[in-house]
């Protein structure tokens, strides 16, 4: 499918551009590049309320729908940005669409990127932040029973490790994962790396620079480097995975949602067409960006 209308115009002044990568960018320039696309993210939802905390050396954003008081089906959040980048700021309009339309408590845990801090310091927050928020449940307003972990790009692959994690340790988990175009195998090993690997803003570039930066003394095929390649997946609560058609990770979020079947675990897929990595930042200009928001709702709230 041709790329929807308004995606297409970013993709033709990035090809424009010259293509510029990423990997010859500062981190600085990085983060605020990112920053600086959030205007594409649409219209601001007021309808709701956040509040930022810390708890235990972590940052949290927790968004609320307004008047909510009792415990709430809860979506732990893990943001994107290539383990470089990324935070409340970039995802604020995320976070707000996503509690205002699932009427679930959103908490975003804000977790040590790379280059400053490297693996395994955002997996261990990940995990750290997720725990804080079971213990803290009552005081937070989380309903321990109906907790989702969702993510995009680097956050998907953060969830995912998360429950892994929690899984082997015996301890609680989620009720459900949600994995936007997660980042899943190091080492590149799919085709549409190659496929859409150049012109589609997210490149291969930047995708594996940021694996560079975070993994800088990690082997790629460590499991926690590249899960999509694990065996124990088994005993995981039920997955959905949302890949994007013109994006290097399509095929590997594919790939994970094949594994998961094929390994007892409850797991479904979509692809969506014309769109590119990011696309679920891209509300102002993407319809199926405003869908696929509205399909995560849906999911968080059940």
């Amino acid at each position: 499918m041709a790329l929807e209308k308004g995606i297409a115009a970013l993709v033709n002044d990035f090809i424009a551009a010259g293509r510029p990568s990423e990997r010859h960018q500062s981190v600085e320039q990085r983060r605020e590049g990112y920053i600086a696309s959030t205007v594409l993210a649409g219209e601001k939802e007021t309808r709701v309320t956040v509040k930022d905390m810390e708890l235990e050396g972590l940052s949290f954003r927790v968004v609320s729908p307004l008047n909510a008081k009792d415990a709430l089906p809860t979506v732990i959040y893990y943001h994107g940005g290539c383990f470089v980048s990324g935070g409340f700021a970039t995802h604020d309009h995320q976070l707000r669409q996503l509690a205002f339309y699932s009427g679930c408590r959103v908490i975003a845990v804000q977790y040590r990127c790379a280059p400053e801090h490297t693996y395994p310091a955002a997996h261990d927050d990940a995990e750290k932040g997720a725990d804080i928020i079971w213990q803290h449940a009552d005081t937070l307003g989380v309903d321990r029973t109906r907790i989702t972990l969702a993510g995009d790009s680097a956050g998907g692959h953060l969830a995912l490790v998360t429950a892994l994690r929690l899984k082997a340790a015996g301890q609680w988990q989620p009720a459900r994962l949600i994995l936007i175009y997660p980042m899943l195998d190091a080492t590149a090993h799919f085709e549409s790396y190659t496929r859409n690997g150049l012109d589609y803003i997210i490149t291969r570039d930047t995708l594996l620079s940021g694996y560079e930066m975070y993994l800088p003394h990690t082997e790629r095929q460590h499991p926690e480097a590249s899960p999509l390649w694990r065996d124990d997946f088994n005993g995981l609560p039920p997955v959905h995975i949302i890949t994007a058609e013109y994006d290097p990770l399509c095929d590997e979020g594919e790939a994970l949602y094949q594994r998961l079947s094929e390994q007892g675990v409850e797991s479904t897929c979509q692809r969506y067409l014309g769109v590119i990595h990011g696309f679920f930042q891209l509300g102002g200009v993407s319809l199926a960006a405003k869908n696929v928001m509205r399909d995560i709702a849906w999911r968080a709230g059940i």
